[in-house]
């Protein structure tokens, strides 16, 4: 059953969209208090997302854009076996569903790792209020790019590193997400299994167990349960190639 939209007032959300702490995150980054409350008008906050639930499903029309308020989401497609492959993780102020700008069909499904709250802006109208609004639209395109650039540094990633070289790619990209949004850049938690970090990067379970393990032994990281500590991020970065200064 879809996830029901419960309406609320112009007010509260205006003051969600220029009060929230991830502002310069999401698309109301650059914009004046007029423009703001134009946009604040075509959004829907929507029910918080349980752990498990759906956002959108692989094969559905595209209706809307979605901005994660709180919590974590993952995207990934079920191939005809069965086998889950994920394609990216989401994390507060990042936007979803634009995989499906170009065909207007959703490529894969959106899942929540967490209880989530989402933000609904619905296409048709952000389409023609960045038409309007040449400051959201640049910020838009932006974001698209800044998307397709992922996308291609996983494709570098999976084709061109190593085992324990990807998970260390993938603990220093996640501590820079959190960083950005004002966390603590050296002790998160995981709120993804390591079967799906081993989808992700292409690993299997087994092998980003050891290397989990590797880095603890090497005192890179330190693990409790899902909570990580890195407690070398320049050795992490000189796995992969990186300057400690970079």
């Amino acid at each position: 059953m879809p996830t029901r939209v419960i309406p609320i007032n112009v007010k509260l959300l205006r003051t969600a969209c220029s009060s929230c702490s991830l502002h310069e995150l999401c698309l109301p980054a650059g914009l004046g208090q007029e423009e703001l409350e134009r946009l604040d008008k075509i959004i829907n906050l929507k029910r918080p997302l349980k752990r498990g639930e759906y956002l959108y499903r692989s094969g559905g029309e595209l209706q809307s854009l979605y901005a994660v308020r709180t919590g974590f989401m993952k995207s990934c497609v079920l191939h005809d076996d069965g086998r889950e492959q994920v394609a990216g993780f989401h994390m507060a102020g990042e936007l979803l569903g634009m995989d499906a700008i170009g065909t207007s069909k959703h490529m894969c499904d959106a899942i929540a790792l967490e209880d989530s709250d989402i933000c609904e802006i619905p296409f048709g109208d952000l389409e023609q209020l960045s038409r309007d609004i040449p400051t959201l639209q640049r910020h838009f395109h932006r974001i698209m790019s800044r998307e397709i650039a992922r996308d291609y540094g996983v494709m570098l990633l999976l084709g061109s590193m190593r085992a324990e070289e990807r998970l260390a790619a993938f603990l220093l990209n996640l501590s820079q997400r959190f960083a950005a949004r004002g966390y603590s850049p050296t002790r998160f938690i995981l709120r993804m299994t390591r079967e799906e970090i081993g989808s992700y990067l292409g690993l299997k379970l087994e092998t980003i167990s050891r290397a989990f393990s590797h880095f603890q032994n090497e005192e890179l990281i330190a693990v409790h349960n899902k909570s990580i500590e890195l407690k070398d991020s320049a050795g992490l970065r000189a796995l992969i190639g990186q300057s400690a200064g970079r």
